[in-house]
């Protein structure tokens, strides 16, 4: 379950799904869950690393919109979580603003925005995680690559959604203190195991917001990627939609790419 949208993570999110195979029958809800996100994890692995663009669309109650233009560069790190780059290049008032990200299997994950206005680069510690990412709909959480180790799997049933033949899985926070989620509902297609759906629920065990995914195209005859993502929140009545376009494989980026330095110098 390691890239929701195949570069963060951004947004990793949050939970990316490329088994091509059914789980072994005979196992616990427990043992299938966590076989789905395991297998999921190796298929989408060797990338090496990644780039693509973003228009991100936040809407509040009354439909009102704002726009931002969003470069994303992503670095696969064998061992450990994915090293991640968002660069904002417009409205004029976010211009310049970067967010670098260092998923970590275990631990808590290290994550620093620059804010260009400051001259200055803010260090996101794990009790602010579950903060709204630059006014968005998704928080410094969903954002970081979803490491396997991260969550306790269970597998709940079968079901079709929009149409689609589906597998859905719940995944828990093992941070359960600084984790801004009591737990997820991941809607996985059975053709691909790609990720149709996701809920999060808060922790007083109500729905939050839901994530949708649209569009997938197959990149490099191995990685999905979709080329929308909309999220709602149910409790605010707020909306983000990321159009994503552009991505490339194998760009030579390095581990210099994406260090703390790098903030302040990106273009």
């Amino acid at each position: 379950m390691k890239r929701v949208s195949g570069q963060i993570l951004f947004f990793g999110c949050i939970v990316g799904f490329f088994l091509m195979t059914v789980p072994a029958s005979g196992l616990s809800p427990e043992e299938k869950g966590l076989q789905i996100a395991r297998q999921a994890s190796e298929k989408d692995d060797g990338f090496g690393d990644s780039t693509a663009e973003m228009e991100m669309i936040l809407r509040n109650l009354q439909e009102e919109e704002s726009h931002r233009k969003i470069r994303v560069r992503t670095l696969e790190v064998p061992e450990d979580g994915d090293k991640s780059l968002t660069i904002f290049d417009t409205p004029k008032d976010v211009a310049g603003t970067a967010f670098l990200s260092f998923s970590h299997k275990v631990g808590d994950d290290d994550q620093w925005l620059y804010l260009p206005a400051l001259k200055r680069v803010k260090r996101i510690t794990s009790r602010n995680k579950s903060g709204s990412f630059m006014g968005s709909e998704f928080s410094y959480e969903d954002i970081a690559s979803q490491e396997v180790e991260k969550y306790i799997y269970r597998w709940l049933r079968d079901e079709a959604w929009d149409g689609t033949d589906c597998f859905v899985i719940e995944r828990r926070p093992v941070d359960k203190e600084n984790s801004g989620y009591l737990r997820q509902s991941v809607w996985l297609d059975k053709a691909e195991l790609r990720t149709q759906k996701v809920e999060f629920y808060d922790r007083k065990e109500s729905l939050l917001k839901t994530l949708t995914f649209h569009g997938y195209q197959k990149y490099k005859d191995r990685y999905w990627r979709p080329d929308r993502m909309f999220v709602v929140n149910h409790q605010n009545g707020k909306s983000t939609e990321l159009l994503w376009s552009n991505y490339r494989f194998g760009t030579g980026l390095s581990a210099r790419d994406f260090d703390e330095s790098a903030l302040k110098r990106v273009r």
